[in-house]
């Protein structure tokens, strides 16, 4: 709307990104030539507009950050992008060709209105406002809100009818909604820097916001007394903390990001068509569409032969007459090209009736197709533009590791000159800076092999991701800790807790980062004691502990944080030893883990020290668990197992050979399996075991052994091949065959065991009956 006289500021309401709408700012302004130009931008910035005058290549955004020591300010990053199409760009270039006074003012991104968006220029409309487009969508048989605002106002208007569309739009879109709390804080910050700006009374006053803002500015400016215009609004500072960062730098950006249909929420749909109609109009984009349409097609070798593109042409032209489109658009050339490249029926929607990335079986054809809607333009700032400290501290770092981009980085773990290369990679591989990959190297910090190989790049992204990043820290020690403390804090789905813990700690071991806040020290033995299932805790209990007690290369030895994940998960395994009751076949082995971990830990701590590990409790447990008739067999057999493993009761043995004859044939197995697994080293050299394991299979009768017989050889399993070897002699002598090999009991079966049992069951049954009938066999 043209303002009537230089008492109201010329509010102009746009779509981020729209290049009709960046067109109609830039003509405003160097019409009005007004004296202040107010844009919905982050004020946390203005002191340092300047940058954004610099000579960069686009796409680039502002990315604000907050956080602080023990996340005692909630970290919180998002983005403000600008491309070249960008109304808000061309409002900045408008501006400064005519001199006025340029300001961003809308609230820093660490207010809570931006608590959970990501970019600030997001489009996407609150629900009354996507239902009247939706609405308006259905009223006039177009597909999609994108190529609604395509046909209402892409076409190249004249700027008049387009700013009055737009008006009605956005006062439509609006309808008098009040807003969301996030909204009217901001547009709280808007409008009291629009009715400063009136204040001064020196000029006229553009302002460029989004179109859902400008309504609720054009009624809120007014409300504020005069004697609060005194002087400019102050930007909100985020709430003092101990350890407090925050701060706005600019950061390379690419189109990819920026694509909706690629899953970020940009509110922008196919960047570089977009661009395309800025730099070259309407009728330059079609064909340059068409162009790199076809020769993608070809490099991927799918089939765009001269006919199909004559016949994408006439088809354009088709729809946009039929459209009332004097050029096509966008949405006339999409379906064009669907139309003329796909023979098949489609399963899925057209990608650009949706947004969110392409969905699984659309046609190769149409996924290349958005492809180069996306475009692949990266953003590079210009030379000297401020940067946070993360970046000279990991440039600094680099150089000084003698550590080039790009490079293959090979490195010896055991040399320590070396290590301090793999702790500053695996610090950036944590913070997921592209370009830092590690191709070979133990997947465990103590695993075996001890030699790594790194590929090192420096991709255009990741500078911006190393700006981005400095939402953790100044250096790369601090930045790779934070990040570490965040992984720690987050809650996978559909995986054990302590599994996702025990994976962070193997990498920050690797990182050689030892230290957390106390803070998280006692979530973290919170979040293990949430642990559900005890077959869960034996393989991290055993990689911590190994962390734990022999770190001392990695520099984690003795930490705290190793030193409370053991204590909590020890505590827990107790806890859920005592609880459990059956156990399924495929959980066995897992269950029997955790008792050799608990057997391990618990050996630790009876010969030496081991902080938050009581080995009396853990002892009476185990003897509670052995003797108790609803804890499953396993279970009960890998407790009197710990027992004896830790030589806690000088009966176990008995009660080894008590607890088996007292089962039914069935479960022996077993029970057998974790008596085994804790104690084979005692079990297996055992003259009164072997006798009544040997005993325990005589009493058996054919159907009980035919029972038995399964999990009884899985047992076995649980012994290496030279004891498993010795116990097959041991019994071989009870039956006075010591002359026999070793094989005969433990050397492969033709067939299986269970199927012998039951034809001889089955031939016995016969032999009786034969006998019944007087027949001799």
């Amino acid at each position: 709307m043209t303002p009537a006289s230089q008492r109201e500021p010329l509010i102009i309401g746009v779509r981020h990104f729209s290049p009709a709408c960046a067109r109609l700012v830039v003509q405003r302004i160097a019409e009005l030539r007004p004296r202040h130009v107010l844009i919905e931008g982050p004020a946390d910035f203005n002191a340092r507009l300047g940058e954004l005058a610099l000579p960069h290549r686009l796409p680039v955004a502002i990315y604000s950050y907050v956080s602080a020591a023990d996340d005692a300010v909630e970290r919180r990053a998002s983005w403000s992008p600008f491309a070249l199409h960008s109304p808000e760009w061309q409002a900045m270039q408008a501006a400064r060709e005519c001199g006025a006074q340029l300001r961003f003012i809308d609230l820093p991104a660490w207010h809570d209105a931006f608590a959970h968006i990501m970019n600030r220029y997001d489009d996407d409309a609150p629900d009354a406002a996507a239902a009247y487009e939706d609405a308006l969508c259905r009223t006039m048989a177009i597909d999609g809100r994108d190529a609604l605002w395509d046909h209402l106002f892409e076409g190249e208007l004249a700027l008049d009818e387009l700013s009055a569309r737009l008006d009605a739009h956005f006062s439509h879109l609006r309808a008098g909604d009040p807003g969301s709390p996030g909204n009217q804080a901001r547009e709280a910050m808007m409008a009291r820097h629009v009715a400063w700006a009136m204040h001064q009374d020196d000029g006229p006053v553009v302002v460029v916001c989004g179109g859902y803002h400008a309504p609720a500015l054009a009624a809120l400016w007014r409300a504020i007394p005069s004697t609060d215009c005194a002087s400019e609004p102050e930007t909100p500072l985020p709430p003092s903390a101990p350890g407090l960062r925050y701060g706005s730098y600019l950061v390379p950006y690419h189109f990819k990001r920026l694509d909706a249909y690629d899953g970020y929420a940009s509110g922008m749909s196919s960047p570089a068509w977009y661009e395309w109609a800025w730099t070259l109009g309407l009728a330059g984009a079609g064909k340059e569409l068409l162009r790199s349409v076809l020769a993608r097609l070809r490099a991927k070798k799918l089939p765009a032969s001269t006919a199909d593109v004559i016949a994408i042409h006439s088809r354009a032209m088709g729809l946009a007459r039929m459209r009332a489109h004097p050029t096509p658009l966008r949405s006339d050339w999409l379906d064009a090209l669907a139309g003329s490249l796909v023979s098949q029926a489609l399963d899925v929607p057209l990608p650009w009736t949706y947004r969110g990335r392409v969905r699984a079986g659309t046609d190769a054809a149409l996924v290349e197709v958005m492809a180069v809607l996306a475009g692949d333009a990266v953003g590079e700032l210009a030379p000297g533009t401020p940067q946070p400290p993360l970046v000279a501290a990991v440039e600094r770092e680099l150089a000084a590791l003698g550590i080039v981009r790009p490079s293959q980085v090979r490195i010896d773990l055991l040399d320590p000159a070396q290590r301090a290369r793999s702790r500053a990679l695996h610090r950036l591989a944590l913070l997921d800076i592209p370009g830092i990959l590690r191709s070979t190297g133990p997947n465990l910090a103590l695993g075996r092999g001890q030699q790594e190989t790194w590929d090192v790049r420096a991709p255009l992204e990741q500078r911006a991701a190393l700006i981005e990043a400095a939402t953790y820290g100044a250096t790369l020690h601090d930045a790779a800790r934070a990040r570490l403390e965040e992984i720690l804090r987050q809650r996978p789905a559909g995986s054990s807790r302590i599994g996702a813990i025990t994976g962070a700690l193997n990498r920050a071991a690797f990182a050689g980062l030892a230290d957390v806040s106390e803070r998280l020290l006692g979530e973290l033995h919170d979040a293990i004691g949430e642990e559900a299932h005890f077959g869960e805790l034996g393989s991290p209990m055993q990689v911590l502990f190994a962390l734990y007690r022999h770190g001392d290369a990695l520099g984690v030895s003795g930490s705290a944080v190793l030193q409370t994940a053991i204590g909590a998960a020890f505590d827990r395994a107790l806890w859920l030893a005592e609880a459990a009751g059956g156990v399924a076949p495929t959980e066995q082995d897992a269950h029997v883990g955790t008792y050799s971990a608990i057997a391990m830990l618990v050996r630790e701590a009876r010969a030496s020290a081991l902080p938050g590990v009581e080995a009396l409790r853990a002892l009476a447990v185990c003897r509670r668990v052995a003797a108790s008739m609803d804890a499953a067999p396993v279970s009960r057999g890998a407790a009197l197992g710990l027992l004896l493993a830790c030589d806690a009761d000088p009966d176990a043995g008995d009660l080894a050979s008590g607890l088996l004859a007292s089962l039914p044939p069935a479960m022996v197995g077993d029970a057998l399996a974790g008596l085994l697994a804790l104690a084979r080293q005692c079990l297996c050299h055992d003259a009164r075991f072997v006798k009544a394991l040997d005993a325990l299979v005589r009493t058996l009768d054919d159907a009980d052994f035919v029972l038995a017989l399964p999990a009884m050889r899985a047992a076995f399993t649980w012994l290496p091949t030279q004891e498993r070897g010795a116990l097959a002699s041991d019994v071989l002598k009870l039956h006075d065959a010591g002359h026999r090999s070793q094989r005969s009991l433990t050397g492969p079966l033709a067939t299986a065991p269970g199927l012998l049992a039951r034809h001889d069951a089955l031939e016995r049954a016969a032999t009786l009956r034969l006998a019944i009938w007087g027949i001799a066999p």
